[in-house]
């Protein structure tokens, strides 16, 4: 990854994509930023002056793909994209309005611009695809539903991605699915969960399997050892289980 690497972070301005946007620029990178939250973009513009691109964008809004469009083509290309936008909250109410707002954000909004990005990166013959989906898609959730469903829908389209690359006998693309643990964001809403980990050092570990040009990544060897656990867990056992205390 040199200077010269163009790198769009979808989903920029806080949690694991803000601390991406920081390593990169960091690294020397040029890169484009994308995000809901105009104000914030610009503020994290003036971290590099000249290498940064920002762009407002809302996943949930068919015109996002415009817009990612408009942020490409002012970073003059796109050798990365990494998309971190996603929302979820605790809802054992299980409210629906929450419920759907995670599906229109982690599913339709993740869809439309990761399938994007697969096309771009189809029609100039290469690129690297990075989607941060979660080891919370591993089991269902109960304590946020729709979130884990999301999580695993991500997982489930990525494979397919890679798939329909081997149909398609399409090369030089990667498409690497980042599955961190917990990590300490607002989601939590303050609950406790199993080995919490800060976003600075997951985006080291993110840096890393973009380098390394990893398929998959599981955020740390902690978590590698807890998703096997909970695979091994009988369905009926896991419906029972008390994830939070």
């Amino acid at each position: 990854m040199s200077n010269d690497t163009k790198i769009v972070i979808v989903g920029a301005t806080s949690g694991i994509g803000l601390a991406l946007t920081r390593l990169f620029v960091k690294k020397g990178c040029r890169v484009g930023i994308a995000a809901r939250r105009t104000e914030e973009l610009e503020r994290l513009r003036n971290l590099a002056l000249g290498r940064i691109e920002i762009q407002t964008l809302d996943v949930t809004q068919p015109n996002s793909v415009e817009h990612l469009q408009a942020l490409i083509h002012r970073l003059g290309g796109m050798d990365i994209y990494i998309h971190s936008a996603g929302i979820g909250q605790m809802n054992v109410a299980l409210n629906e309005e929450a419920e759907l707002q995670t599906v229109e954000v982690n599913v339709d909004g993740f869809t439309r611009l990761v399938a994007f990005a697969f096309n771009y990166f189809s029609g100039v013959g290469r690129g690297h695809l990075v989607a941060v989906s979660s080891v919370a898609g591993t089991r269902g959730l109960g304590v946020a539903a729709s979130y884990s469903a999301s999580k695993a829908y991500q997982s489930t389209y990525l494979q397919s991605l890679r798939q329909l690359m081997s149909i398609r006998k399409m090369k030089n693309i990667v498409i690497t699915d980042i599955r961190p643990g917990f990590v300490a964001t607002p989601l939590l809403g303050g609950l406790h969960f199993p080995l919490l980990m800060q976003s600075a050092p997951v985006a080291k570990a993110i840096f890393r399997a973009i380098e390394q040009r990893k398929h998959l990544k599981i955020i740390d060897w902690r978590y590698r050892l807890l998703v096997g656990l909970w695979r091994m867990i009988p369905r009926f056992v896991w419906e029972r289980f008390p994830l939070i205390k």
